[in-house]
């Protein structure tokens, strides 16, 4: 879910900050920059690991900073194919379900992905699985907001966003430009159709169920073998 991205930078270290220890003061600016930032095609910045190799500090004309060429290696979050996770419902939508980890909210569970049949209700705002039972029936799982889910990571989707300047007065907006401001740029797809997966309360009860069932025949073994030994 983690992984280690090694990363080369050209970094800046304003005089105010000459103090401190190059690495140090290299370390809060690299943080400052990329924590909690989406890299394209590398994933969710979380912290710096270390610094690898630091080049020679340069001072350019006209610009009382230091400028350094710093290789470090840096964690990221970005889940493989495959990966069980698990998160909470953020909401529900026609798109499917939207999970969040608490500091990643862009993930997103299809309908084609929820277990099979699942239906949205529109006055919920929450999509319900149709848990078939023995008899024929169907019993209503909700997928409710807050409750715990175990999914299956299934893709990952990065689109490059660019810096958007300042309107202009003359030219009308247009829907590309709010699209483009929309973009999301790091995004995970995930899956919960198949046994094991979906919220941790359906498993846990269905645990609980079996256990029942396991003890009540021990004692109903236990039952028949004391009546042979009375016998």
């Amino acid at each position: 879910m983690f992984v280690l991205a090694e990363l080369k930078d050209t970094v800046r270290i304003a005089p105010e900050l000459f103090n401190l220890k190059l690495p140090e003061a290299i370390k809060d600016e690299v943080n400052r920059k990329l924590a909690n930032k989406v890299l394209l095609n590398v994933g969710l910045c979380i912290t710096l690991k270390d610094i690898v190799k630091l080049g020679d500090s340069i001072i350019l004309p006209g610009d009382g900073a230091s400028h350094t060429e710093v290789n470090f290696r840096y964690i990221v979050f970005r889940p493989m194919v495959g990966d069980v996770i698990t998160g909470k419902i953020r909401s529900c939508s026609r798109e499917g379900v939207h999970v969040t980890l608490g500091f990643f909210d862009d993930i997103l569970i299809p309908p084609s992905a929820l277990q099979h049949p699942s239906r949205f209700e529109e006055a919920e705002q929450a999509w319900v699985w149709e848990y078939p039972l023995e008899d024929g029936k169907k019993h209503d799982l909700y997928m409710d907001i807050g409750e715990s889910i175990k999914f299956r990571v299934s893709g990952e989707l990065f689109e490059e966003s660019s810096p958007i300047g300042p309107p202009d007065q003359e030219a009308p907006s247009t829907s590309t430009t709010t699209t483009d401001a929309s973009k999301t740029p790091y995004r995970i797809m995930a899956a919960i159709n198949e046994s094991g997966l979906g919220l941790l309360s359906w498993w846990v009860t269905q645990n609980q169920e079996e256990d029942g069932e396991e003890e009540q025949e021990e004692v109903e073994g236990e039952d028949e073998e004391m009546e042979e030994e009375d016998e």
